[in-house]
């Protein structure tokens, strides 16, 4: 945690209300996002019991598994679930631009520009908390494996083909939660504590009513005692005034509200097949009524089980949306659009890989795969870090604090050249400054001059002797070609300027083999391909 968050959390206590930690959206924010608040059933990891889903705040759609232990049941929540996020998830496929990048010629292997489809936007999946990001990747693992009748003539459940299909985006969506900055599956709780510093833990913050009461408490209360409201507060009947953030749920609502709703839906369940059987191919009126009141009866427990349910998942879901209005009102950071692009091609690479008939992604990633992953998930952090700092003076702040960057006002500038045979500016810029940077002779700094997308390079020269605060740095880029800087390339007297010890666009380390060509102490080149995806194993089902 740097000094400015500590220092936000302590201001946060004495003033009963939570500080902000920057002053821009960090994240991109869709105009239309898709929520997900799901429920699991205690006692058995995974199981789904409901969820609400939709993109519309005032009319969600409730998704209910009666009895978590009837494998149908979860099945048909499963395809349920798939005909809710599908028409989303596959709504931006088809709205596409032309975009130009570079990429690598297998014959020369050299960078050449080619042309590309990109879809114009992409859908975002926003979940109450970090397990609710978890929980998505376990859906995924759950139903991308499923058979379908195609697959599988004798499976015993078959899976409707968009149930497999949405396991793969789900966890497409869920390795991509894993690159830092990326915002196609967002949880609530990670997002608004980045914006925002509260008076209590970070563990404390996992929960999304505690931590939007610090944000934003109700009126009369303070930041603590609304969160502490918000976390034990409880009815008449002893059940939580603000149920978890999902997927788990309260241990009192599942023994006095849920346990006996289930019990008689089981009962009526029941006495439903034993009317069936007792009728028989020619019942008489008398068995058909029976057979209807044990419907009937079936359908109040059901209909007791989802009003239930849904008393748990409504504040959760309110929350969410609370939370996307108190982040729609920062202004979006200025890299922000970069970054969403990078998941618009994340969205699109996944959208042609199912199109081309891919099989779905293996259980555990090769030797190159996890590293490319690695990879790119550390280059990822080291530029939204630098990012962010660029985008907000308030971060820029905790990394000036933490000796990585200093600002102040320059005081003097004097051209010098080089000595090459086409002599080249490298002027000396002298800073003020009240910052006290981790500097070495020579150490290579960085700025953005006027914002710029390309940074501008320099080098540090020398604490200036008998003055303190004053620090001598080189130009070594960004000036054009020419003998003489281009127009605004060189500070000036006076001006304001910021240099960072990182760099701002940190790029990757060198490309890895393909598989074929990966060395036997690294994986081996792989056997023989198993047509199909992996067989199945008892913990791929829910």
């Amino acid at each position: 945690m740097s000094l400015i968050a500590s220092l936000a959390r302590m201001e946060a206590v004495q003033d009963g209300r939570a500080h902000p930690l920057t002053t821009v959206r960090h994240r991109h924010l869709a105009e239309r996002p898709l929520v997900l608040v799901p429920l699991t059933t205690a006692g058995e990891a995974g199981a789904p019991l409901g969820a609400l889903v939709g993109t519309d705040r005032d009319t969600p759609r409730l998704l209910v598994v009666p009895q978590p232990r009837d494998r149908d049941l979860r099945s048909a929540f499963l395809a349920e679930l798939a005909d809710a996020v599908l028409p989303y998830v596959e709504g931006f496929a088809d709205a596409v631009e032309t975009e130009v990048r570079k990429e690598t010629d297998p014959q020369t292997g050299k960078k050449v520009p080619v042309e590309a489809e990109l879809c114009a936007d992409a859908p975002q999946l926003l979940v109450p908390g970090a397990a609710g990001v978890e929980y998505v990747r376990l859906l995924g693992r759950s139903m991308r494996f499923r058979r379908t009748a195609e697959e599988d003539p004798e499976a015993a459940r078959p899976a409707p083909p968009r149930v497999p299909l949405l396991g793969r985006w789900l966890t497409h969506y869920g390795e991509r939660a894993r690159v830092p900055g990326s915002a196609l599956l967002v949880s609530m709780t990670q997002l608004l504590s980045r914006h925002w510093a509260t008076g209590q833990s970070v563990l404390e913050d996992q929960h999304l009513g505690a931590l939007l009461a610090w944000i934003d408490p109700p009126r009369g209360l303070t930041g603590a005692e609304a969160a502490l409201r918000a976390e034990l507060a409880r009815d008449a009947e002893g059940l939580l005034l603000c149920p978890p953030a999902g997927p788990a749920t309260d241990p009192a609502f599942d023994n006095r509200k849920l346990a006996p709703a289930m019990a008689r839906y089981d009962r009526a369940r029941a006495g439903l097949t034993e009317a069936a059987a007792s009728a028989g191919p020619d019942g008489g009126s008398m068995a058909q009524a029976r057979q209807r009141a044990a419907e009937a009866a079936r359908e109040a427990a059901e209909r007791e089980i989802r009003a239930l349910l849904e008393s748990q998942l409504r504040p959760t879901w309110d929350a969410v949306w609370h939370g996307v209005d108190l982040l729609r009102a920062l202004p979006e950071g200025a890299r922000v659009a970069e970054r969403w692009k990078g998941d618009r091609w994340s969205y699109t690479a996944h959208r042609d890989r199912v199109r081309a008939g891919e099989p779905p992604q293996p259980r555990q990633d090769d030797a190159v795969s996890a590293a490319r992953k690695l990879a790119t998930r550390e280059t990822a952090l080291a530029r939204l870090e630098a990012q962010e700092a660029l985008d907000d003076p308030l971060v820029m702040a905790a990394r000036r604090l933490a000796g990585e960057a200093f600002a102040g006002e320059v005081t003097e500038v004097v051209m010098e050249y080089t000595e090459a045979k086409v002599p080249r500016p490298r002027p000396l810029v002298t800073v003020r400054t009240d910052d006290t940077p981790l500097l070495a002779e020579g150490a290579k700094i960085h700025r953005a001059p006027g914002g710029s997308a390309t940074a501008q390079t320099a080098e540090f020269v020398e604490a200036v002797p008998g003055e303190p605060g004053l620090l001598t740095v080189r130009l070594t880029g960004g000036m054009g070609r020419g003998k003489v800087p281009d127009p605004g390339s060189v500070p000036e007297k006076g001006d304001r300027v910021c240099w960072t010890l990182f760099e701002h666009s940190p790029r990757g380390g060198p490309e890895l083999p393909e598989p074929e060509r990966t060395p036997w102490t690294h994986g081996g080149p792989p056997g023989d391909a198993v047509d199909g995806p992996d067989p199945l194993t008892p913990e791929d089902h829910l």
